[in-house]
């Protein structure tokens, strides 16, 4: 009897640790083989994130090595490592159990929240494709880095990147320390979005420092003569626009060069920064597709096309390129102006066929983009997704459309009346203008293109653009799939708020930052450059540099503004 009592306690406490297992991993059975808890350190520090300054091989580090206080300045480097129970796949299976190691990778990672001070400041799901397959199956321990002296390529600087743009650089403020909280989580959307429990988390104590500026780069900078523009002589908020400044000269915002305003066509503001000077051709990538439009506009009140309604079929014998339909026979002027030709081509999915980094490396890109098939879940018109190789096309129509090719015809029609002389095109394979995004010009001559627009075309009384082009140009053509704005002929459209205000642009947006904003309502252009290339902080960045510095400083009525003189 008592052999039997003793046998029923050792099975209760034998499913109860079972229990307790399968609790704390959150499934039954594991899906795959995992590398399991690989040493001491990591058998007591199982659910962990520890925190590390330069990266330690895993076999030396130790307990004394975990950070509990960091000081984020210019030049560091911020790990972390981290000790799981399980796999990644492992953690997953329980949120879709249904599917393969291989499904629910390609559906799911882990999910990242930060909090700051207690606060939670940013969520992200990160995107499936981060981290190898193998290791989401096997490892149970991993480091990346959050912040590299050396730009080391990871997902996690990027991640951290996107933490600091959307919160993380607010939150975190200068000279007083604050408590970080990490925590990770896994998620998978198949269709809907699940989290699992946490399986790691970590915190330290930051505090930040910024390098010191020498105050007299705060002051808004001196116009020179011979700008092209005549002087505004609006009573903006200097105060503003030291703040900007500052935040410019101690890397807050990082790799801006230059900022132009112009207010009613005057000039208003013209500063510089990194080593930009006035005669500086910068390089604003996708800024120069809406060069395009406007060489098409140009094209069309010439009569060398008929209008952007003029069907591909019209200009290529399709069927001499792959995956030919009379879908593709049908693609409109007006569909690839609005990225919305129904290509299978999205620059937004790595995985696309037409995605901009296959077209970079073949021999010809108009071939690349017309080769490419249908997508059938795509309306033309209807559905926006980003597509650089249809503006690639663009330029092929303008060029064989135009007398002298592309280049000449634009510097006839559009640079000359503008008085733009020094600028330099990129080419595509073919030695065609490339509409992709490769015109570089001085701040002001982006000004000036700008300016063209907000003027309904017209330059010196001189009508350039017809104002039906310029007004098709900047109509929301097709809502943009994030509900954040909308889309015209290459030209994007967003409001900005500034207390109860709300103020409409409509931009050129290029990588790294690159802007050409026109607020028609305000008389009212704000030229942007950088060189923030593929950073995670670019386009925030300069959303902030717009609604909480310029906008504020030079508009006048419904914000407050002191009288800078």
């Amino acid at each position: 009897m008592k052999k039997t009592s003793n046998l029923l306690i050792i099975q209760l406490i034998f499913f109860s640790c079972l229990f307790m297992q399968v609790t704390a991993y959150g499934q039954t059975s594991d899906l795959v083989k995992s590398e399991g808890i690989t040493s001491p350190l990591h058998q007591t520090n199982v659910g962990r994130i520890t925190f590390m300054s330069k990266g330690i091989p895993v076999e030396e580090y130790k307990e004394t090595d975990f950070l509990k206080t960091f000081e984020i300045k210019e030049g560091i480097d911020l790990n972390i490592r981290t000790y799981l129970g399980n796999s990644l796949t492992n953690y997953l299976h329980p949120l879709a159990p249904k599917l393969t190691a291989d499904e629910v990778n390609a559906l799911g990672n882990y999910q990242f929240s930060f909090y700051v001070d207690n606060s939670l400041i940013y969520k992200e799901n990160l995107h499936p494709g981060a981290g190898l397959p193998e290791n989401k199956k096997t490892k149970t321990v991993f480091q990346i880095p959050l912040i590299s002296s050396t730009n080391a390529d990871s997902w996690g600087r990027y991640l951290w990147g996107r933490f600091m743009a959307y919160g993380g650089e607010d939150a975190l403020t200068v000279g007083k320390p604050h408590l970080l909280k990490i925590e990770i989580r896994p998620y998978v959307k198949n269709p809907d979005l699940v989290a699992g429990n946490i399986i790691a988390h970590g915190e330290i104590t930051l505090t930040v420092t910024k390098p010191q500026v020498d105050p007299a780069k705060l002051q808004p900078q001196a116009i020179q003569p011979s700008s092209g523009f005549s002087l505004s002589n609006l009573k903006y908020d200097k105060e503003k626009i030291k703040e900007l400044n500052q935040k410019i000269e101690d890397k807050t915002f990082k790799q801006i060069t230059s900022i132009v305003v112009l207010k009613d066509g005057q000039l208003v503001l013209e500063e510089y920064f990194n080593g930009a000077t006035r005669t500086t051709l910068h390089d604003p990538r996708s800024v120069g597709k809406t060069f395009a439009s406007a060489a098409m506009g140009i094209a069309i009140k010439d009569g060398y096309i008929k209008n952007e309604n003029q069907t591909l079929g019209q200009f290529y014998n399709l069927k001499e390129f792959s995956n030919y339909s009379v879908r593709k026979d049908s693609v409109t002027l007006r569909s690839l102006l609005m990225m919305s030709s129904g290509f299978d081509g999205s620059d937004n999915n790595s995985e696309s066929p037409g995605n901009e980094e296959n077209m970079y490396p073949t021999n010809n890109w108009v071939k690349f983009a017309l080769d490419l098939p249908m997508d059938k879940a795509k309306v033309m018109e209807k559905n926006w997704d980003y597509f650089t190789a249809g503006v690639v096309v663009l330029g092929d129509v303008i060029h064989k459309s135009v007398p002298g090719g592309l280049e000449k015809y634009a510097d006839e029609k559009l640079f000359k009346p503008l008085g733009i002389k020094n600028y330099k095109w990129q080419y595509t394979p073919q030695h065609v203008a490339n509409t992709a995004g490769g015109i570089q010009l001085a701040s002001l001559d982006f000004a000036r293109f700008g300016q063209l627009y907000l003027n309904d075309g017209k330059w010196n009384n001189k009508q350039i653009l017809p104002q039906k082009w310029v007004n098709s140009s900047l109509a929301k053509q097709v809502a943009l799939p994030d509900g954040s704005g909308s889309y015209g002929y290459l030209f994007w459209n967003k409001t900005y708020k500034v207390g109860n205000a709300s103020y409409e642009t409509y931009y050129c947006s290029g990588n790294g930052g690159n802007k050409i904003f026109i607020f028609k309502e305000l008389g009212l252009v704000v030229v942007v450059t950088a060189t923030a290339y593929n950073t995670p902080y670019a386009h925030p960045q300069v959303d902030k540099i717009i609604q909480r510095y310029i906008l504020p400083a030079v508009v006048t009525g419904n914000t407050t503004v002191s009288s800078g003189k």
